[in-house]
């Protein structure tokens, strides 16, 4: 079905056939969006972070929030969990999660964080209280502490760091 749509003013009547666009884009799917930051050491290590609130290991990140871009989250998430300010490298995933439990579907961003060293995790503090500790764990280990979706999803990441390419997933499985 094809929707035309005019101008945002829904005081203006439509034409036959013409949805207002206040009244279009409220038939629009809505998708939650998550964006999150690799980092790794020189052994191919990714820095896990324990948070406070919950079982599972994380990455770097968050939520976006409203009016919000995937980067602009990746980069705030790193400066209320870490207290880091840093750019962010080139984006690595782009993963399609169908819904799950009582979450929506989403698309999770994670980009480049570039590589570290134990020095840099040396005197960490983590500012709001929400990370209990963060450490470099191989992806093995990395599987035991993070959900199985994040586990694949950072396999993807990884080779795609390696590989100089953005991967496209789907359920934290490449599929190009």
């Amino acid at each position: 079905m094809v929707r035309r749509v005019t101008t945002s003013d829904s005081a203006v009547p439509a034409t036959a056939g013409v949805l207002p666009v206040d009244q279009y884009v409220a038939t629009l799917a809505r998708k939650r969006m998550v964006a999150g930051v690799l980092f790794r050491d020189k052994a191919g290590r990714v820095l896990l972070l324990e948070p406070s609130y919950k079982p599972n290991w994380e990455i770097p990140g968050g939520a976006v929030d409203a009016d919000e871009s995937p980067w602009a989250t990746a980069t705030r998430e790193l400066t209320e969990e870490l207290g880091w300010e840093r750019p962010l490298g080139r984006l690595l995933v782009v993963d399609y999660v169908r819904p799950q439990d009582s979450r929506p579907e989403g698309v999770v961003f994670v980009f480049d964080g570039g590589v570290l060293d134990e020095t840099d995790l040396v005197g960490m503090v983590f500012p709001d209280g929400e990370i209990l500790s963060a450490g470099f764990h191989t992806l093995t280990e990395a599987r035991t502490k993070v959900k199985p979706l994040l586990a694949d999803r950072l396999a993807a990441a990884l080779q795609a760091a390696e590989q100089g390419v953005t991967a496209l997933c789907e359920q934290g499985q490449r599929i190009a």
